[in-house]
Order: C-alpha cells, then structure tokens, then sequence
C-alpha cells in the first residue's frame, strides 16, 4: 500500500464505488442509486480516484462545477483500512489544484462536524456568518 495513483476518471467499476460510499457512512442500498453512480462519475467535474498498486480503488472525491467560477468538493473518503496516510489530504489537495488549474477561483466544501481542523489544514476556512443548507426532506 507504499504506492498511490490519483488519476481522474470518467469511469469506474460500481462496486468499488460503492464500497467507498459505504465506507463513509453514506451508502443507502437501492437499484437506483447503483444505476446513477456511472452518471455521477460522468457528470463531475473532476472525480478522482486513489488506487492502490494491485488496482484497488481505496479512495475518491469529486469536484462540482460548471467550470468557469466556482467548485465544490464532495464525496471525499477513503477505505477505513487504508485511512491517517494522507490519501484523503491528497485527494483534497489534488482536487482543489485540479480547479485553480482550470481557472476556478473559489473552491467550497461543507466540512462534516469534526472535520473542520483537516480542511483548514489545507487551507481553507470557514464561511463565517453562512450555514449550509439543505433542500427538501432528509434520509
């Protein structure tokens, strides 16, 4: 597990994506949610992966955009048993470099409770004053 590949994608296989939305907690089993995770991958700005050297995906995240102005960072995990080795720092760093690179600017994420001091470690900060927002019912 020495060596990771962060590569973007345009594809990659369902299981192992699932896998990785499982590991995050975030994972409801449906036919439907399997059916979209190829649209979800094509329809991202950037989705990123980590790989293993066996070819194991054991990390992702993807950037949000319509490409001209502004990005969102989300879906960022990282297998359990692979976790405290930088591939979620690195996906993070890659991600946001990814944007700056194509001429994004402003680049957001919402932080999940606990993981504030990770994100400003990497530089970017909280919207004081803002609070997420989501539309309609919840889970």
């Amino acid at each position: 597990m020495d060596e990771i590949e962060y590569q973007v994608v345009s594809e990659a296989p369902v299981e192992a994506i699932v896998a990785l939305y499982e590991a995050g907690g975030w994972w409801q089993e449906s036919e439907q949610w399997r059916a979209i995770i190829p649209r979800m991958i094509t329809g991202s700005f950037c989705f990123m992966v980590a790989r293993s050297r066996d070819g194991r995906l054991v990390g992702m995240g993807r950037a949000i955009s319509d490409g001209v102005s502004d990005a969102y960072i989300q879906d960022v995990v990282v297998l359990e048993e692979v976790r405290k080795r930088g591939i979620g720092r690195e996906l993070v760093k890659r991600l946001a470099e990814y944007c700056s690179q194509q001429g994004i600017g402003w680049v957001g994420l919402v932080a999940e409770p606990g993981t504030q001091a990770f994100y400003e470690s990497l530089g970017f900060r909280a919207l004081e004053g803002f609070r997420p927002m989501l539309y309609g019912k919840q889970g």
